[in-house]
């Protein structure tokens, strides 16, 4: 497994030349709290140079573990993204590092909002009855929800319906 996919500009063929191969995932580099690789990065691409750039297409993919919205659960799911296309700008000759524009191609393609029934395995993704409604009566033995304590800026609109009241 390679820690960086380097492409030789000199050695690369006129009509193109197939690079397929897994690049570590410590590639992604994602903060803590966010969504994890834990898989590695997989590419089979094709490479062909037209005059100051560099077109990459083919497929990528890669195994990552998000929180789901809902359920606020962990779930598996694969990235695939089939047909990418990266154009590369061609700024000097020699060596190429196309690892970035390959970790970023896979991180377009996550979803907005991680659901664990689009996940790898579908599981029934319901949300814990205890985040349904802020204003519900708080049952013996759970956690009240969270409010925002000190926080008194919607005070003063409450005043004014209370102005409206008076005329």
């Amino acid at each position: 497994m390679k820690k960086r996919l380097m492409i030789d500009l000199a050695s690369l063929p006129e009509d193109g030349k197939s690079f397929v191969g897994e690049l570590e995932p410590e590639v992604f580099d994602l903060p803590a709290g966010d969504a994890q690789a834990l898989g590695a990065l997989e590419y089979d691409l094709w490479a062909q140079r037209y005059g100051s750039e560099l077109l990459l297409t083919g497929s990528l993919s890669a195994v990552f573990e998000f929180t789901c919205v809902r359920s606020v659960h962990p779930f598996l799911q694969t990235i695939r993204v089939e047909q990418a296309a990266i154009s590369l700008e061609i700024v000097s000759e020699g060596d190429l590092d196309v690892t970035e524009s390959l970790r970023e191609e896979v991180l377009l393609h996550f979803p907005r909002d991680p659901k664990c029934e689009n996940g790898d395995l579908g599981q029934a993704c319901e949300m814990d009855s205890r985040y349904l409604a802020v204003d519900k009566v708080v049952e013996s033995g759970q956690e009240p929800p969270p409010h925002a304590e000190g926080d008194d800026r919607w005070s003063a609109l409450d005043n004014l319906k209370d102005l409206k009241d008076q005329l």
